[in-house]
């Protein structure tokens, strides 16, 4: 069987692979994913995403699924708890902030209907992305202006650990942008389904 080509970052790793393979750079839509992803994202902060992925299973566990309507009710003993589960990162500040963030989540469903219909408002126009995906440019990416925006209007909306880089790594393994390789034999069939995917339409006019 002939090797794939991939994206440099995958590795040999079998459960990076996988990820680059199955799921990173996928359009997704679905309001509990992007809750996860964007709390995992805030948890990776200072550390390897591969030290993350080994613990997602346990973070999905211990976070009730990343259901934010749940979490948003958790207390001071859900806290403790978490703060003594040895299968995540324990981080009391990130712990408190994936807590505070699903309220937050809860009023931006409100606004817009949907997390999705909120997030996809920051995918960038195809002027504003690389025009070649060489991984030479593609690794210099750490932030870009959509990526900015979209922290800015989080922290103002009072979400935490959601800087720019954070967000930009969001947008990339959601699907908001394409950022595999030309190389890549992942990079033309996720912009064949980005061109299928039909984005949700914001509850009101924004």
């Amino acid at each position: 069987m002939t090797e794939k080509d991939r994206c440099p970052w995958a590795g040999t790793d079998p459960i990076y692979r996988a990820y680059h393979d199955e799921e990173w750079g996928r359009p997704v839509v679905d309001d509990h994913r992007l809750f996860e992803k964007i709390c995992l994202e805030g948890f990776q902060s200072g550390l390897s995403w591969l030290t993350i992925l080994r613990k997602r299973e346990n973070f999905r566990r211990a976070f009730d699924g990343f259901d934010f309507a749940r979490i948003a009710r958790y207390t001071e003993a859900d806290v403790d708890r978490l703060l003594t589960d040895t299968g995540i990162v324990r981080h009391r500040g990130k712990i408190l902030a994936t807590i505070n963030n699903a309220g937050r989540a809860l009023a931006l469903r409100d606004e817009f209907g949907s997390l999705a219909a909120f997030f996809w408002r920051f995918e960038p126009e195809v002027e504003a992305r690389p025009t070649e995906f060489s991984w030479q440019t593609l690794s210099r990416l750490a932030e870009t202006p959509a990526s900015r925006a979209l922290s800015k209007d989080l922290k103002k909306r009072g979400w935490r650990f959601v800087g720019p880089t954070t967000c930009y790594a969001f947008m990339q393994a959601m699907g908001l942008v394409n950022d595999h390789v030309e190389t890549c034999h992942c990079r033309a069939p996720l912009l064949a389904a980005r061109a299928r995917l039909v984005l949700p339409v914001p509850a009101k006019p924004v």
